[in-house]
């Protein structure tokens, strides 16, 4: 099957070359739309990869999916902000949004202490002014780095790389990240503190390496300046608006902050007359934080590779609203997902399972160790697209099973069992199937409603249940002959003293509804279906 990827934003060459090297991958390269157009393009793609230009709001996404077959499933950012990706809404819809993260985490860094030095050195303004014909050394005296505090807002990547280099120059290193609770970090080599309050009323320069979000917009505003040094050197090179650009103004002016070094805006671009492109205390730059060769070949590339990995269904990283979710599995992991997948379309066609209220899932065995969860959540994720016509996803089945009501418990076996994977269903009534994976890597069914069978769940497939009498197969068979179907594989599980046996049978044809109700017609056969899988 086509995976079809939409390349909506620009982007460094690299990454479409990356997709159209790859099999059964089609790539659409779009860039600059809006409105209608953009719905239009991104509903017909399982993938779209943008930068920051392309915006997918919410009314945009709901668009996208009020379209009749929606394919989107991922959304890749070759780069590091999401502000311009709706994530409530595209988590509600199930589709997977990640960023590149770490592909620009050197370009990053460099860029942002590039700035501290500039900044501490004056290095552009006393350019201006030589350009000008002056030579005013006077008014250009900087500050050595090294002795300098530096306070490092965000202990992420980023910020540790900024902190490595920061060592490197002399200088000592204060930390506060919101989600570290230690003490110190990099082998005790920054001091951690346990509020941004804390930190900003000792330190010599802040530098800002944390997402925007509610809690951190306006991060550091008046109330922050009134207590920092006056002589306090501002960098921020992550998001706009952690700095709050008004009281960043007023602080310059009234000489509570000694200069400021800016990358990123509140609103991009900025207005023409915006008091930072002509404040004397304020370097500016463009947003060049990721903007280096290397680094647009490596977030184009790193964002390509990880939305395909996430649609051919090999894992997924760098995700933004996965909460966390250890996503990653090996080959024979994931093909414990695939048996999952077909344990629940096949016991779809033998038994009611859309009124489902219980699941649980149950693994035993070695491999399957440590990934019971993420197992169980595919699980869930085909199941409640057996149950809904919502887009369902490991991104949002939580969300959908909640709506739906449907609780769901994940049972870890013993390691020293035989590997396997059981799913019991109960609503009106209580289902189960059991399969595992062989050495040959196949995937394969061993049990389903009490009744002990081991097949391959695949192709064009009949289930019947018959009367556990002779002659049975033979009718089946004289029927399928009659109607030109070859047998590709027949298996029969006999049930517990019940009289009624289960009969699941492989074709080298998709059965039409003219067979199907030919077989139910015979007499001692109680139902009859099928299933492509």
């Amino acid at each position: 099957m086509t995976i079809h990827i939409l390349i909506a934003d620009k982007l460094a060459p690299e990454g479409a070359t990356f997709l159209k090297s790859q099999p059964n991958v089609e790539v659409i390269e779009n860039t600059g739309l809006t409105g209608d157009e953009l719905v239009k393009a991104v509903s017909a793609a399982d993938g779209v990869i943008v930068r920051s230009a392309v915006k997918l709001p919410e009314e945009i996404l709901d668009k996208c999916f009020e379209t009749p077959d929606c394919q989107l499933k991922g959304i890749a950012r070759a780069g590091v902000g999401v502000d311009n990706i709706d994530l409530p809404t595209a988590t509600k819809y199930g589709v997977a949004v990640m960023n590149s993260a770490s592909a620009s985490t050197i370009t990053t860094a460099e860029h942002a202490f590039a700035l501290i030095i500039s900044l501490a050195r004056n290095i552009a303004s006393s350019n201006s002014v030589f350009r000008d014909g002056g030579w005013d050394r006077a008014n250009f005296v900087g500050v050595q780095l090294a002795g300098r505090t530096l306070g490092i807002v965000g202990m992420g990547r980023i910020g540790q790389a900024i902190a490595r280099r920061a060592l490197a120059f002399g200088m000592e290193i204060l930390g506060f990240d919101p989600f570290m609770k230690e003490a110190t970090a990099l082998d005790g080599q920054v001091r951690m503190m346990q509020s941004f309050d804390e930190l900003i009323k000792q330190v010599d320069i802040v530098t800002f390496h944390v997402p925007r979000t509610d809690k951190t917009t306006g991060m550091l505003g008046k109330e922050q300046f009134a207590i920092c040094k006056d002589d306090l050197l501002v960098v921020n090179a992550a998001r706009g608006g952690i700095v709050d650009e008004e009281a960043l103004i007023e602080a310059l002016d009234a000489g509570e902050c000694a200069g400021a070094a800016i990358d990123v805006y509140m609103s991009e671009p900025p207005v023409e007359d915006h008091p930072f492109r002509s404040h004397p205390k304020v370097l500016c730059t463009p947003h060049l934080g990721a903007s280096t060769v290397e680094a647009q070949e490596a977030v184009a590339v790193n964002a390509c590779a990880s939305l395909l990995r996430y649609l051919q269904g090999e894992g997924l990283d760098s995700a933004v609203n996965a909460g966390g979710l250890d996503l990653e599995l090996n080959n024979r992991q994931r093909t414990y997902v695939e048996l999952a997948q077909r344990m629940i379309t096949l016991l779809g066609t033998v038994a009611t399972i859309t009124n489902t209220k219980e699941v649980t899932v149950e693994l035993r065995g070695k491999a399957t160790a440590g990934k019971a969860d993420t197992i169980a959540r595919y699980a869930m994720v085909a199941l409640l697209q057996h149950m809904c016509d919502e887009p369902v996803s490991i991104i949002n089945v939580s969300a959908m099973a909640l709506e739906l009501g449907v609780t769901a418990s994940t049972v870890v076996g013993t390691t020293d069992a035989i590997d396997s994977l059981i799913i019991r269903t109960r609503g009106e009534s209580e289902h189960a199937v059991e399969g595992t994976v062989h050495a040959d890597g196949l995937p394969r069914i061993t049990n389903i409603e009490g009744r002990r069978f081991d097949m391959v769940p695949s192709g064009h497939m009949i289930a019947l249940f018959n009367n556990d009498t002779p002659g049975m197969v033979g009718k089946v068979g004289d029927i399928l002959g009659t109607a030109k179907i070859n047998i590709d594989e027949m298996v029969i599980g006999h049930g517990d003293d019940d009289g009624v046996a289960m009969m699941i049978i492989k074709t080298n044809t998709v059965p039409s509804d003219d067979l199907l109700t030919n077989l139910a017609n015979i007499d001692g056969v109680s139902k009859v279906a099928s299933a492509e899988i």
